[in-house]
C-alpha cells in the first residue's frame, strides 16, 4: 500500500493511510505534493508530541494544554509558518488570515459587526433560499447518481455570492472563484524550494505563473468595489457595504480598497469551499451510515415538517448539527495548522527552538486515541454533551483570538441546507466509488462524494 492511498473498511468511513516510518526530504515532498496528510506520523494519534527533522526541525503537537499555550497564551510566539503565508499572501494579501500582530488586531475589529449574531441570522434568508434551489437540482437527476461534493460547492457559492456582492451583478464572482481554485492548483501545492527551506526571494515557478491571473483578477474586484463605494449600499447590507461602512473603533482606521478586496476575497474562498466540504463528507457520512440519516431524518421532519430550514430552525435541529461536527472532527477542512517558533520553549515536552516549525495536525487531533473513544468510527452523539469534549481537543475553526470570524455564519449554513436536503432525500452509497480523503490546502473528497439520492 502506497502512503497517499485512502484506508476503506466497511464498518469504518474512510480515512488516510499515515505513515509508520520516517521519510527522507525528497520521499516527503513527494508525498505533500499528493496529500499534505500523508506525512502525519501515525504515532501522531497515539502520543501527545512528535518532533523530527527533514531540512527543518519540526514539532506536531496534540496536547490539547500544549495546544492552548500556542492558540491562546502565547499566541504572539506562535504566527502562522513562512510557507503557509507564502502560498496565500499571492491570493489574498494581508488579509485576516495573513496578517499578524497590530495590522491582524485592527481588521480583525473592522470586521467583526459583520459576523455579529445578528447579521448573521438575517442572512439566513439566503441560504435557505439557496437550500431550496439544490434540492431542485438534485431532485432533477431522477435515478442518476449525483456528486454532493459539486452541487454542495455550488450552493454555497451562491450563498456566498449574495452576501458579499448581493448578487448585483457588478463582479462576476463565478470567475474569481476560477481564479483562485486555478491558483491553488498551480501553486498551492507545497514546492520542494518550501519544504527545503529556501529563502523567499528565491522564485517558485508555479506560483509565478498563477500569479498573472490573480492580478487581473484583482483589479476587476477593485472596479466592482470602487463602484459600490460611489453608489452607496442596498436596502439590506451585504458584507461588502458592511466593510465600506466599517472602521477600527479604537484608531478610526478604514480599510483601503486593496485591504477590502483581499478580506472579500477571503472571504469568498474560505467562506465557501470550507462549508462545502464540510457538506459533502456530512452527506457522504449519513450516507455510509442509514441509521444516523433515519434519526436525523425524523428530527428535520418533525421540526419543519416538510419545508425548507430557517435561521430560526438552526437551534432545534440538535441532531442534524451534531452530524456536521462529527464531519468535521473526522475531515477537518484544515486538517494541519502550521506555525513559525519565535523564541525558544518546553510545549507539551517538545523542546522548541525559535525557527523550529510547530504543527498541529487537526486530521490526527480528532483521531487521537487518547482524547477520544473509537475515533476512527462516525458517532455523532459523542457531540451530545460538548461540556464533556476537550476544547483543545476539538479545533475545525481554530481557537483563541484568531478563532474563524465565520465559524458562526459556516454552521447556520450548513446546518441550514443539510437539514432541508435530509428532510426530501434518502442518500445512499454508489458502489466502487468511496471518497479519498485528500489535502492541498483543504481537505477533499478526491473524486467527488457520488450518493444516490431517492425523494422521500
Amino acid at each position: 500500500m502506497t502512503h497517499n492511498r485512502a484506508i476503506i473498511e466497511p464498518n469504518l468511513p474512510v480515512r488516510v493511510a499515515l505513515v509508520r516510518e520516517p521519510q527522507g526530504v525528497l520521499r516527503s515532498f513527494q508525498l505533500m505534493r499528493e496529500n499534505i496528510l500523508s506525512i502525519i506520523p501515525e504515532v501522531a494519534t497515539q502520543e501527545p508530541v512528535v518532533s523530527g527533522r527533514t531540512a527543518r526541525r519540526w514539532h506536531m503537537i496534540m496536547d490539547p494544554t500544549a495546544i492552548r499555550q500556542m492558540l491562546l497564551d502565547r499566541v504572539e510566539d506562535y504566527p502562522k509558518s513562512i510557507v503557509t503565508k507564502n502560498l496565500l499572501r499571492p491570493a489574498v494579501g494581508d488579509s485576516l488570515i495573513i496578517a499578524e500582530g497590530a495590522h491582524w488586531r485592527w481588521q480583525r475589529r473592522t470586521a467583526a459587526p459583520a459576523f455579529s449574531h445578528r447579521n448573521v441570522r438575517n442572512l439566513a434568508p439566503i441560504m435557505t433560499a439557496a437550500a431550496e434551489r439544490s434540492a431542485d437540482r438534485i431532485g432533477q437527476a431522477g435515478a442518476r447518481a449525483v456528486n454532493l461534493l459539486d452541487e454542495m460547492t455550488t450552493a454555497t457559492f451562491d450563498v456566498i455570492s449574495e452576501v458579499t456582492f448581493s448578487g448585483d451583478g457588478s463582479f462576476d464572482q463565478a470567475a474569481v472563484h476560477r481564479a483562485i481554485d486555478a491558483y491553488i492548483a498551480e501553486a498551492g501545492r507545497v514546492s520542494l524550494l518550501d519544504v527545503l527551506g529556501a529563502p523567499d526571494w528565491v522564485p517558485r515557478p508555479g506560483r509565478m505563473v498563477s500569479t498573472a491571473a490573480m492580478s487581473d483578477m484583482k483589479a476587476d474586484a477593485n472596479k466592482a468595489i470602487e463602484a459600490r463605494a460611489a453608489r452607496g449600499p442596498g436596502p439590506i447590507p451585504d458584507f461588502l457595504d458592511l466593510l465600506l461602512e466599517g472602521q477600527d473603533p479604537k484608531t478610526k482606521r478604514r480599510m483601503t480598497i486593496d485591504e477590502l478586496r483581499d478580506n472579500l476575497l477571503t472571504f469568498i474562498v474560505a467562506g465557501h469551499e470550507t462549508t462545502a466540504l464540510t457538506l459533502a463528507w456530512s452527506l457522504y457520512l449519513c450516507a455510509f451510515d442509514p441509521s444516523v440519516q433515519e434519526r436525523a431524518r425524523a428530527e428535520v421532519q418533525d421540526v419543519l415538517g416538510s419545508r425548507a430550514a430557517t435561521g430560526d430552525d438552526v437551534d432545534k435541529l440538535v441532531f442534524v448539527r451534531q452530524i456536521i461536527e462529527e464531519a468535521l472532527r473526522l475531515y477537518p477542512p484544515a486538517g494541519i495548522v502550521s506555525r513559525t517558533a519565535q523564541k525558544a520553549a518546553d510545549l507539551g515536552g517538545a523542546d522548541i527552538q525559535a525557527g523550529d516549525t510547530v504543527m498541529i495536525p487537526i486530521y490526527a487531533l480528532g483521531r487521537h486515541q487518547r482524547l477520544w473513544d473509537n475515533p476512527d468510527q462516525f458517532d455523532p452523539d459523542r457531540f451530545a454533551d460538548r461540556k464533556s469534549i476537550d476544547r483543545y481537543a476539538y479545533l475545525p475553526f481554530g481557537d483563541g483570538p484568531r478563532i474563524c470570524i465565520g465559524a458562526s455564519f459556516a454552521l447556520q449554513e450548513a446546518v441550514i441546507i443539510l437539514a432541508t436536503l435530509l428532510g426530501r432525500f434518502r442518500f445512499s452509497p454508489v458502489k466502487g466509488r468511496d471518497p479519498k480523503p485528500v489535502m492541498i490546502l483543504t481537505l477533499r473528497p478526491e473524486g467527488g462524494v457520488w450518493l444516490m439520492a431517492e425523494p422521500v
